[in-house]
């Protein structure tokens, strides 16, 4: 498949604006068994899905799910004190416990009460995407999917639990609200009342709000979205935040200043500006998605090019982001500094920083996931300095997100 590959800010600003013109690509039917969702469709499907999900991502909402942050995060750190040894520091891998704190955010914020449950199909869903990966990976044979292999079969099993987990999830909440329960604050409870609202509205009409499929569809997509890139962002900012003390630092002062050693609140955590500096430094440098694609089904105009049907536009975040021209010489460098007066300011209004893509189909996600990576911070912040183990081997690797491919092996310092 020819793929032409912007890097003009200009071109990348009509790609992500024109969705009729360069809707997302077909993906590989593999890639279906992980997720759909609202990040795969394309017009009015789209338009209809992403104003039902809004709500459950309204700031008002973000505020009710910091318990669950605090919760999941505060386990974590639990764990890492109980390895502390007589010296008040021990060498831990970070990484396998990030994703599972960031696991554990979205069962808490998506099922509330039925956690236990979301964290087996959580738990499911990460085996199913390891299955896909290395799928996706081997030589393509069509029709190799049909094939009762071993792991053909594991991947269809696996579909299959997780929908009927889901369902019976769905279907008690229905049930429970038809009886005249409120609705849960949890992000399903969120998503379902917002669709029985658009139901409501519009009568029973075949076409207006969403079914059950299309729910589960949203649920999977929930834990795909919202653990890995948020779990990556952690992980690179503690490997960064290792490898430039002065930063790690001077991001410890503040959140000592916004909160002394208190639990971290919703108005503090706006208030914290070089936490977020470096944040979305991190995000420059490590995006956790590397690439973005999208099709083009008939002769489409981009700037001066002609572009004929059948050729995918691929958008390279890591080199826009890397790119001496939009961001200076010292493009590669780690300077938090860059964003000391906002992503507008240092862009110069051009779209060249787009971690959560941008445009009308920028991650609906992304207040949740920055809200929960400060969170988190904050509290690891509060209570250990960190360096990078002599056994760390720094080594990014995409395997859906960037990750890093030997874990991260860090020295915590009991504060």
């Amino acid at each position: 498949m020819p793929r032409l590959n912007i890097t003009n800010p200009e071109y990348i600003k009509n790609v992500f604006i024109k969705l009729g013109d360069f809707p997302k690509p077909h993906g590989n039917p593999l890639g279906k068994l992980l997720a759909t969702g609202l990040i795969s469709y394309d017009g009015e499907k789209w338009t209809k899905d992403r104003k039902i999900i809004n709500p459950a991502f309204h700031f008002e909402k973000l505020k009710l799910m910091l318990p669950a942050f605090h919760l999941s995060c505060a386990e974590m750190l639990s764990k890492w004190e109980r390895m502390i040894n007589q010296e008040g520091n021990c060498e831990v891998d970070v990484w396998p416990y990030l994703q599972g704190m960031t696991g554990d955010v979205i069962s808490r914020t998506a099922f509330g009460s039925s956690y236990e449950e979301g964290r087996k199909i959580f738990q499911l869903q990460s085996e199913q995407a390891e299955l896909v990966i290395k799928t996706i990976q081997t030589v393509y044979i069509p029709g190799w999917r049909f094939v009762p292999t071993r792991s053909n079969k594991r991947m269809k099993e696996i579909d299959k639990e997780v929908q009927d987990s889901l369902k019976e999830m769905i279907k008690k909440r229905e049930k429970a609200m038809r009886e005249g329960e409120a609705p849960k604050d949890d992000l399903l409870g969120i998503l379902m009342e917002s669709n029985f609202k658009e139901i409501r509205e519009h009568g029973n009409n075949k076409n207006v709000g969403m079914s059950i499929k299309d729910v589960i569809e949203e649920c999977k997509l929930f834990y795909f979205a919202g653990q890995e890139t948020t779990a990556v962002l952690l992980v690179w900012t503690m490997v960064l935040l290792s490898s430039f003390p002065d930063w790690q630092a001077r991001a410890r002062e503040e959140v000592l200043q916004v909160f002394g050693n208190n639990p971290p609140d919703f108005d503090g955590l706006g208030q914290l500006k070089i936490v977020t500096m470096i944040l979305y430094e991190v995000l420059r440098l490590y995006p956790p998605i590397t690439l973005l694609t999208r099709t083009i089904q008939k002769q489409t105009q981009l700037g001066n090019l002609s572009l004929p049907p059948g050729v995918q536009v691929a958008v390279p975040t890591i080199l826009v982001h890397y790119d001496t021209k939009l961001w200076g010489e010292d493009a590669k460098e780690f300077k938090p500094e860059r964003f000391a007066n906002g992503v507008s300011k240092v862009t110069k209004g051009q779209v060249s920083f787009f971690p959560f893509g941008w445009g009308p189909r920028i991650c609906i996600g992304q207040n949740f996931a920055m809200m929960e990576a400060k969170m988190a911070l904050a509290l690891i912040l509060q209570r250990f300095t960190f360096e990078l183990s002599p056994s760390y081997a720094h080594a990014p690797k995409t395997v859906i997100t960037l990750q890093p491919q030997y874990g991260a092996h860090m020295i915590l310092h009991k504060r």
